[in-house]
Parts: structure tokens; sequence; C-alpha cells
């Protein structure tokens, strides 16, 4: 018999109140999920560990009035748009077969992508999305005991005076070779027809592995209200420094 999955449709849906929702099915549910979204506003987002001087160009940032998040998971820091697409698994370990360890999850979700990506040879390298030697997704993870979050932004398009307020950073994968943005970086757009089509392949490989219920927000929205660690925070830009600030925003999904 097929697990069951709850899949969650949003869009138009900032990254913050994502990581917000995400966070929440985590730590506080039982239920496996998939969630995808598209549409964000212009937003950074770095990984737990990150350090802002060493990945934000500050000036560009004010300049451009781009907000700032740490998520509560690792992983590296990305700059998102209305053309990024977001996808997130949440599932619990014994129920889809896959150990909570970070290269079984890797293994497992290129695994459920290989069907989506046969026709543009898109392959995990290095914990990236790559086509050829050029990234279109990056990834980042969350593991507990038995239950685990995997999510993934890949790029349908970009604009590239926002990329530039990331700095190269000091750790990169190796097979990025010190490139810049605009060498290291490709886009999904040339390899779909649209970004439902996108998702729509998504949805019906999802079909074929599990039992799928298609989820309303207002569940997510009763999940978030119940008691959990929230770890996902803004960081404010101040004279060209940022600062964590642990900002309550309304549970709104508007």
């Amino acid at each position: 018999m097929s697990p069951e999955l709850h899949f969650l449709d949003l869009e138009n849906i900032p990254i913050w109140r994502q990581l917000q929702i995400e966070e929440a099915l985590l730590r506080s549910d039982n239920r496996n999920w998939c969630l995808i979204n598209r549409g964000s506003p212009p937003a950074i987002v770095m990984g737990i560990s990150g350090k802002p001087e060493e990945l934000l160009n500050t000036s560009l940032i004010q300049k451009y009035q781009i907000p700032v998040w740490k998520r509560f998971s690792g992983g590296g820091t990305v700059i998102v748009d209305q053309n990024t697409l977001f996808v997130t698994f949440i599932f619990n370990s014994a129920e889809v077969n896959i150990p909570g360890f970070p290269e079984m999850i890797h293994s497992g979700i290129q695994m459920f992508y290989g069907s989506l990506f046969s026709d543009c040879n898109v392959v995990l390298r290095e914990n990236d999305y790559v086509i050829g030697d050029r990234k279109c997704g990056g990834n980042a993870q969350y593991i507990r005991k038995d239950r685990w979050l995997h999510h993934t932004s890949f790029l349908w398009s970009y604009e590239s005076k926002l990329m530039d307020c990331l700095l190269v950073p000091p750790k990169m994968p190796g097979y990025r070779n010190k490139r810049g943005h605009e060498e290291f970086l490709c886009t999904l757009h040339e390899h779909f027809s649209e970004k439902e089509s996108f998702f729509k392949k998504i949805f019906t490989e999802l079909q074929s592995r599990f039992h799928v219920r298609t989820a309303h927000p207002d569940l997510a929205y009763s999940v978030e209200k119940r008691e959990h660690r929230k770890a996902t925070v803004c960081l404010v830009t101040n004279n060209q420094s940022l600062t964590l600030h642990h900002a309550i925003y309304p549970p709104s999904f508007g």
C-alpha cells in the first residue's frame, strides 16, 4: 500500500512565509508532505550557519531593499524572486524507506526527479542540481530522529542585478571552480514549456508513488498554530551591517 502524502500548492507566498509553514509541518505534524510555491517577491535566504559578512553585498541589498532571512535548515545562501520554483518534501523516514542521512536523502530525491528531468539531463552534483556543469537548483535539509525535510530552489530564470547581491562564497563546490554567477548558473525555462508544466510533472510523479491528498492552506495554518520551535528569523540591515531580528509576523497567507 502506498504511503499517504499531503500536497500543498502555494502561489505568490513570500519565501519567509513558506519557511514558517515548513518549519511548523516538520516539527508539529506527523504526516508526509510535499509543498510547491512560485511567485515569491525578491528575498535572500541564508542557511542557519551562514555569515552575512562573507556572503552578502550589503550595499546592493540596501539599494534594492531586499529582505534577508535565515532559514531553520542548513545549506547555502540563495536569492529568490517570482521566477524561483520551490519544491519541499517532509517525510517520515520509515514510510518512504529513506533513512535520515544527507547522502541517502539526496539519493532518494534524485531518483524521484529522474523521470522529470529525463529530457534535459539534470543531475545531482555536489548537492546541487546541474545541467552540464552549471547549477539550476540548490538544496537544503533538516534532519530529525525519524523525520526529515528537503527543500530545493529551482531557477526558472533570474535577474543578474539581483544575483550580484550575493558574493562569491569562500566555500564553494569544487565544480564551480571560482566562476562568477553568470558563468556558474543556468535556468529551466528552456527545458519546460511553462512553469505549470514543471509542477504538473511533479504532481503526476507523486501520484505514481503515493496516495496523494491535496491539502488546503487552512490545514497548514492550523498546524502552524501549535506550539513549536521557531528558528526562521530575519536579518535587519543597519549602517552597512546585518543584525538578527526575531520578528513576529501574523500567520497570514496573503
